[in-house]
């Protein structure tokens, strides 16, 4: 019998960055089909060679799916299946196969630098898999990442953009999701202990194949100059990836900014990720911080489903400003993304116990949404436009945002210290309009504490890189105000906090102006302590704000 080669193929795969992941190839693979058995190897290179028997091809195409034990993997909890997981992966990519795991499978993963590519629907079952993050070679190569056949490129440069523009010069093979950055303009320049320079000016939208933006997404900046654009072209098939028992045995690195990024990193649009679980276990009283074990960047339309996380703890070090600071570490992070829904999740740990950081973390997004979740926080650090929460239950850390758009809150309990925080570190900004419906609002999850609606802070002394502001209008309808535990000299919730206890006349300059909220509208607002809303401990800088009451 005649031996012939049916097929070599090699994939090579650009990581995108975020959050300090690397630039280095993420998978490497040559897949042969060779008289002889289906085997995996790996070479001192890195590179996986994966050999598939030709009656196997045969098999493995009729049955339309293939399992990571028909590529060696053990299953048995002890040895390491990460090189049979990719290499599974790998070969239904190729093959545009179904992926599932082994029922009822324990799959060992080590700290090997291995990154199985996933291109095609796959079903974890009811597998566990366990994640040993205890010695780990690149802490920033993801376990599984979520790819696209679809290549980025560079279109046309855009001599400028502007806010809300509708259409832009291009001409595209299809709707993308585009990337503008100017280099020399610095926005998002933080303010505190984790202090920093600011990042350049970015803005993240899909137009279609004719350059026309989707305005459920806007333009939000106006850019005098663009120096980098880049074009992703965006899935128009659903990829489904359910199921699954995932357990990180937590690393034991010093307590500094090495964020870990080992998870499962979601880098197409189109995705559906159902069913998962994830737990921690291992974590002592030190450790580096996590950047999120759902980690989604560069890409639209993704929803999270059913899907059961957990906290890590938190850990301090010595910030920017050279003082203690907690690090935020993630189970979920949200980056450069649009339209990204996350409904019907919870997490294993109290989402009022403050010995575990809040759950999300996210930059540079728009229109992300909870609904039906059971979670610790809901955070924009660097800005979302238009965000949704509704049908939820937020824990310890509360919602923190800054943005744009509309914030909207309905049928939901809020037990945080405010219901909104508008983030002081980035200039407690948010260029729109704040609506917060039919909601229980228990403050500091019951702990006896001066209550307000609307928390931040704003000196108007430091560049943020924009015009910071407040909501132009509030809407609150239907609020009922648990205050039941409050201190003994408590006046009642005030509708602002204290943004700047400094500004109490005339005589306080700010050298950056807030623009101040216009109007509040109030309706059917209940409090247990029988005090009402009142506007501020700083009646003085909301002296223009009008409020309007009805029932």
């Amino acid at each position: 019998m005649i031996k012939h080669t049916l097929l070599t193929f090699l994939f090579l795969i650009s990581a995108i960055v975020t959050q300090g992941q690397n630039k280095e190839p993420l998978e490497k693979v040559v897949i042969t089909s060779e008289k002889g058995k289906t085997q995996v190897s790996a070479h001192e290179n890195g590179e996986l060679q994966v050999n598939v028997a030709p009656k196997d091809v045969v098999k493995f195409k009729a049955a339309g799916l293939v399992r990571y034990s028909e590529f060696g993997a053990k299953g048995d909890g002890k040895t390491d299946d990460i090189d049979a997981i990719a290499a599974t992966h790998a070969f239904a990519n190729l093959h545009s196969l179904l992926v599932k795991a082994d029922e009822g499978a324990t799959y060992y993963i080590g700290g090997k630098e291995r990154t199985a590519v996933i291109r095609t629907e796959t079903d974890f079952g009811t597998a566990s898999f366990i994640i040993d993050d205890t010695e780990v070679q690149n802490r920033n190569a993801s376990v599984f990442m979520v790819g696209s056949d679809l290549k980025s490129f560079k279109p046309e440069m855009l001599p400028s953009l502007k806010r809300n523009q509708k259409k832009i010069d291009v001409s595209l093979p299809g709707p993308c999701l585009i990337t503008v950055t100017n280099a020399n303009v610095k926005q998002y320049i933080r303010f505190g202990l984790n202090q920093n320079n600011g990042s350049s000016q970015t803005d993240i939208f899909v137009v279609d194949k004719n350059g026309n933006v989707d305005m459920n997404a806007p333009i939000i900046w106006d850019f005098d100059q663009i120096t980098d654009i880049t074009a992703l072209p965006i899935d128009q098939t659903p990829l489904k990836i359910t199921g699954g028992r995932f357990t990180t045995i937590a690393n034991k690195a010093e307590s500094k900014y090495t964020y870990y990024n080992r998870n499962i990193a979601i880098r197409r649009s189109n995705v559906l990720l159902e069913g998962l679980q994830h737990h921690i276990k291992g974590e002592e009283d030190h450790g580096a911080p996590y950047g999120g074990f759902i980690n989604i960047g560069e890409c639209a339309y993704v929803t999270v489903k059913n899907t059961i996380l957990t906290g890590h703890r938190t850990y301090s070090t010595i910030g920017a400003a050279d003082k203690p600071v907690s690090m935020g570490t993630y189970d979920l992070s949200v980056n450069r993304a649009l339209n990204i829904s996350f409904v019907n999740c919870s997490q294993t740990n109290d989402i009022n116990d403050n010995t575990y950081w809040g759950i999300l973390g996210s930059n540079f997004c728009k229109n992300l949404l909870y609904d039906h979740c059971t979670l610790s926080r809901f955070d924009a650090h660097q800005g979302v436009a238009n965000a949704t929460i509704r049908n939820s239950t937020l824990g310890h850390m509360g919602i923190n945002a800054i943005g744009s758009g509309v914030l909207l809150v309905e049928n939901s309990t809020i037990r945080g210290r405010s219901i909104v925080n508008l983030r002081p570190d980035y200039g407690s900004t948010w260029q729109g309009e704040v609506v917060i419906r039919n909601c229980v609002f228990v403050p500091a999850d019951g702990k006896p504490i001066n209550a307000s609606l609307i928390s931040g802070s704003y000196s108007g002394q430091h560049d943020f890189g924009y015009t910071c502001y407040m909501p132009e209008r509030i809407t609150i309808e239907n609020l009922r105000i648990d205050d039941s535990r409050h201190p003994e000299n408590y006046q009642g919730p005030a509708i602002f906090s204290n943004f700047n206890s400094e500004m109490t006349n005339d005589s306080y300059r700010e050298k950056f102006p807030y623009v101040k909220t216009k109007e509040v509208i109030l309706r059917n607002i209940t409090t247990v302590s029988g005090k009402a809303l009142r506007i501020s401990d700083n009646p003085f800088m909301f002296r223009d704000v009008k409020v309007t009451a009805g029932q």
